[in-house]
């Protein structure tokens, strides 16, 4: 496979790093008073949600669907419904993912790419 069909999945290099990318995101999100908003539309233990989100991650970036084999799997407009989602606590996600790509160690292309993308879900989700 050339270069310039692998998948961000794969650039990224697979689910270690998208299980990394998570774990950090997740640890900013509980410990950043920045974040409170979006941490306090969270469940206390953030494990399940952790697995949630690297199972849609994997698929999301090009790697196998597993999120929606998931018994629990939502479409992810849906999923969020139930939140009040504005700019603010879109902003939040987006600064916790923008924190976390730094930490996992993603290369600044591989960022160019993703962080427009993942832009694009937090701005779409949000809902007032």
């Amino acid at each position: 496979m050339n270069q310039h069909s692998t998948a961000p999945y794969e650039k990224l290099g697979g689910e270690p790093t998208v299980r990394r990318l998570v774990d950090h995101f997740y640890r900013i999100m509980d410990e950043s008073p920045r974040a409170a908003t979006i941490r306090a539309m969270h469940a206390r233990d953030l494990g399940p949600m952790r697995e949630k989100l690297v199972d849609y991650l994997v698929g999301w970036l090009g790697g196998p669907p597993r999120y929606h084999a998931r018994p629990d799997a939502k479409c992810i407009v849906s999923a969020h419904t139930p939140y009040s989602i504005g700019r603010a606590e879109s902003d939040q996600w987006m600064d916790c993912m923008r924190e976390a790509l730094s930490a996992t160690g993603v290369s600044d292309e591989l960022r160019a790419l993703i962080e427009p993308a993942f832009d694009r879900v937090a701005k779409g989700l949000q809902n007032r």
